[in-house]
């Protein structure tokens, strides 16, 4: 997920704590005040000041399936780790697998200052972690899954790179339902809504689908895209 700078984080300066080149660009880490931040080719993604966006991803995707016992959940993204801590914390679900392309966020996390986040999770026995980009994935993976939780962009119409913006057209959709089992459930975080997106959804054979807001402390909410494969 990325988004705007906020101007009322702490006004100390930010001090780097990793550089590193990675097969998309530099990604770094450092420290502000009391928050973690990931900066992707200059650009601010994310920080650890809150959370509450990736939780709610991941609830409304487990609220939106059948009731179907330990369901499985593919996370499009590890970023600080929210969303990962968040589905482990909850014993309902099954198998928890994260793709990440960044071979740098995923060292932060397993022996860096990210894994104060995600250390319990990532010592789950249902947990994996993938080194690959997304898009990639969904397209050539054979295995299913009950759940997808999409946090890599801004939504549809505010990508992170140019590369994922396939993954919102209507065959990128098609690749997402394939990786979902039937009446499996499709959930794009999203800083806007998108009636467009929607429009896809319903144009690449999802059904019920719909957007549930989820409140920020300033500004306009974020939202949370949720459709189901049919079956």
């Amino acid at each position: 997920m990325s988004i705007p700078y906020d101007t009322t984080a702490p006004t100390d300066t930010p001090v780097v704590i990793d550089r590193r080149q990675g097969p998309y660009g530099e990604v770094v880490l450092r420290r502000h005040g009391a928050l973690l931040q990931i900066i992707a080719n200059g650009c601010f993604l994310m920080d650890t000041s809150d959370g509450r966006s990736e939780r709610l991803l991941v609830d409304a995707a487990y609220d939106a399936l059948d009731g179907r016992a330990r369901p499985s959940v593919l996370i499009g993204g590890l970023g600080v780790g929210f969303s990962l801590a968040h589905a482990a914390a909850d014993p309902r679900w099954g198998r928890i697998t994260v793709v990440e392309r960044e071979p740098a966020v995923i060292d932060w996390h397993l022996d860096g200052p990210l894994s104060a986040l995600s250390s319990e999770a990532l010592a789950d026995p249902r947990t994996e972690i993938v080194e690959s980009d997304l898009v990639a994935y969904v397209n050539e993976i054979s295995d299913t899954y009950d759940a997808l939780c999409l946090d890599i962009d801004n939504g549809p119409g505010w990508t992170v790179t140019e590369g994922n913006e396939g993954l919102y057209s209507k065959g990128g959709l098609a690749s997402c339902a394939r990786a979902l089992r039937p009446g499996g459930v499709l959930a794009v975080w999203s800083a806007q809504p998108s009636p467009e997106f929607e429009g896809t959804l319903w144009n690449a054979g999802f059904q019920r689908v719909r957007t549930e807001e989820i409140p920020v402390a300033r500004g306009v909410p974020d939202v949370v895209h949720l459709a189901v494969r049919p079956g």
